[in-house]
């Protein structure tokens, strides 16, 4: 079989590349080894999220860096035995962290984050998928009242973005969620972002969007990939399929996929665990809620509530474990007494791909004609994937793109 474009990763990211070159005139197949969206892609917390507007850095202050460094801390943990090899990436992270560094990331991403919800309601549409998102925003909860004015100030602070929130006392918290516990003290209404209660669903949603307009999906191996005359091959469970060009969007299995070929990039990977839960007395969750402090969220899902985790260093194909899970557990049976029992037989353990910057790979390859890179998108894969195929998409065709594409370039790190 021969295309015009191979696109190597049917998560959310390569799924909607797939889509926006398709919508350009390109005649693609998408090829995974696994199903759409059964990824990184699946186990997230469902926040399309607007408001995200600063990137996550990490932490500077000497008391936070203490508290982490005891590893006691429910938002991140760390495996004693993966701290040496993760330690040049740590400090590499730590340096752009540096306040400056971190605005200029800001402004880099803003691009792309400003445009992240109207670029989904487009293919929500097309997809018939609007049963799975709601436009209700997310509630950061606070339960220390000199964290929560922080905060609020800390908001103030972003008005350029001309973001929409509310600011909520705990009356009005606990008449806007009314099964939280009274120890919270107010928490911030995020208004701007929408919420998915099935983000591998609304991944498989967008991938038969695909198949329907008249794209394939086969099953492959990425790492099959190879020159052939004028182009690409793929091995596939179909035969080889050959094109003009591919697009790697790997994710978490990018860095096994670009060291093949001689690319040497610092991508990192931070672990993440999510547990569906049922409620008692009939309870609800109507809103997506962030725990601030224990760094977790507790998500309306349509499988029950799902607790997603903050962040844990450890090797990417080591064992899971459940301290992280355990820890962040026990708060949110504060927070939400009605949280029930576990419904999973195990914890979802998921990788977000991670670069230093704090910005994704979006372009061309250096050194390989017919080579484009979508990934390392961290925490915000789910959130980004159809802007960032639509910016690549407009690369590989020619079309003036909608931003610059400089901050995401691969050649920064080449």
């Amino acid at each position: 079989m021969h295309c015009q474009t191979i696109v190597l990763g049917a998560g959310i990211v390569g799924v909607s590349t797939a889509l926006h070159l398709q919508a350009r005139g390109r005649q693609v197949i998408l090829i995974d080894r696994d199903e759409p969206g059964s990824g990184t892609s699946h186990g997230n917390a469902g926040l399309i999220e607007r408001s995200s507007v600063i990137p996550y850095a990490f932490p500077r202050q000497f008391g936070a860096l203490l508290r982490y460094g005891l590893n006691r801390q429910p938002d991140v943990r760390y495996s004693l035995l993966h701290l040496p090899k993760a330690a040049p990436w740590l400090l590499r992270y730590w340096q752009q962290s540096a306040p400056g560094r971190v605005a200029e990331a800001a402004a880099d991403m803003l691009p792309l984050v400003q445009r992240c919800v109207e670029e989904h309601d487009a293919l929500i549409e097309a997809a018939g998928l609007q049963g799975l998102v709601q436009a209700k925003g997310w509630i950061e909860v606070y339960r220390d009242s000199a964290l929560f004015e922080q905060a609020k100030q800390d908001v103030l602070g972003l008005a350029r973005y001309g973001l929409k929130y509310e600011f909520l006392d705990r009356g009005q918290l606990q008449a806007r969620e009314q099964g939280l516990d009274g120890g919270v003290v107010g928490g911030i209404h995020w208004l701007d972002p929408k919420t998915v209660s099935n983000p591998g669903g609304l991944t498989r949603g967008y991938a038969a969007l695909f198949v329907q307009r008249g794209g394939q999906f086969l099953h492959g191996d990425a790492r099959t990939l190879q020159r052939s005359e004028g182009g690409w091959q793929v091995d596939t469970q179909r035969g080889a399929v050959t094109a003009d060009e591919v697009v790697a969007c790997l994710g978490p299995q990018s860095a096994e996929f670009y060291e093949r070929l001689g690319y040497h990039f610092p991508l990192g990977i931070k672990r993440g665990y999510h547990m569906h839960y049922g409620t008692r007395d009939g309870a609800e969750l109507q809103h997506s809620v962030c725990d601030t402090q224990g760094g977790y969220v507790l998500a309306p899902m349509a499988r029950g509530v799902r607790l997603t985790t903050g962040i844990e260093f450890a090797a990417s194909d080591a064992p899971g474990n459940e301290i992280q899970l355990r820890r962040c557990e026990a708060l949110a049976r504060k927070l939400f007494p009605a949280l029930g029992e576990r419904l999973d037989d195990k914890p979802w353990l998921g990788r977000r791909p991670c670069l230093p910057d704090m910005r994704p790979v979006i372009g061309p390859a250096p050194r390989h004609q017919g080579l484009w890179f979508n990934f390392g998108h961290a925490h915000h894969g789910l959130t980004l994937g159809p802007v960032s195929g639509r910016l690549l998409a407009e690369l590989m065709t020619g079309e003036r793109p909608f931003t610059d594409p400089a901050p995401y370039s691969a050649a920064r790190f080449d």
